[in-house]
């Protein structure tokens, strides 16, 4: 299991930037398979993020969004 750190991306705009365009990335192919990656090598102070997220998951997230 690899070691899970919590970091606040919220001051880092080049993060949040880049983090929001893999997650559109995301979006994207999830509207036609069934699970997606999300991939950043070096995201913030140099560590690297990576999840796969499935559809069902990224529904349950947006939720309070599509229901808007």
């Amino acid at each position: 299991r690899k070691n899970r750190r919590l970091l606040d991306l919220t001051t880092n705009a080049r993060a949040l930037r880049r983090l929001r365009t893999q997650c559109e990335r995301a979006k994207r192919t999830l509207s036609s398979s069934t699970q997606a990656t999300i991939e950043l090598d070096s995201l913030y102070e140099g560590i690297d993020y990576s999840v796969a997220v499935s559809r069902a998951r990224f529904e349950e997230l947006c939720a309070d969004y599509f229901r808007a």
